[in-house]
């Protein structure tokens, strides 16, 4: 039996938030262009220290925290003002730094399909990461829940309009990196599409 919406994970079309997620507000971020919905999902993959998992540290980056002095390399990043929608952690918790409905920081100088500055028209998704080590099933099914939550939310989406940062900045970015497995999400989305929840 297909599952109907209401199983889903909720996102509110009005705030942008999604039910569920832990809030922690970042302050980088501002609205899209006028009359822009998000009709592109973009993957990352980030840990702070590099190859380290657990800590503060990623949701101190994204809050402007981040303590110069508690790691040679954030000495850095510290002063980076970056953000994303969304962070899963490996335990497959789920964060929110961003609405939704307003453009987070998180690609940077990119381009897809011709449009450059895919900040404008995207939704950011970090996972918790790194382009060689192989990401945790938890992750893949919160990311599945989360991306079919927001093509409900945005019929501008669609579980084709995904891709990864080193899609969109090549040369550039490298994340989510060879580790993350694609033909694996692609077939979660069609088959949570085709049958509901669970998988």
């Amino acid at each position: 039996m297909r599952a109907t919406k209401a199983e889903r994970p909720s996102l509110d079309p009005v705030t942008g938030r999604s039910a569920g997620a832990r809030q922690v507000d970042s302050p980088n971020f501002d609205p899209r262009p006028a009359g822009l919905q998000p009709d592109l999902i973009v993957v990352h993959g980030i840990s702070l220290p590099p190859d380290e998992y657990g800590g503060p540290w990623i949701d101190d980056l994204f809050t402007n925290r981040l303590d110069p002095a508690a790691h040679p390399y954030f000495a850095e990043i510290a002063g980076r003002k970056v953000s994303s929608h969304y962070l899963i952690r490996r335990t497959g918790e789920l964060v929110q730094y961003v609405s939704c409905n307003d453009r987070a920081w998180h690609a940077g100088m990119s381009v897809y399909e011709g449009r450059s500055n895919c900040n404008d028209f995207s939704i950011g998704i970090e996972l918790e990461g790194t382009d060689t080590t192989a990401y945790e099933p938890a992750q893949y099914r919160v990311l599945t829940d989360l991306v079919l939550t927001l093509c409900d939310a945005y019929p501008s989406l669609s579980i084709e309009r995904l891709t990864g940062h080193s899609d969109i900045a090549p040369g550039r970015k490298t994340d989510p990196g060879i580790a993350f497995d694609w033909p694996r999400l692609r077939a979660l989305l069609r088959m949570r599409q085709a049958y509901g929840y669970p998988a």
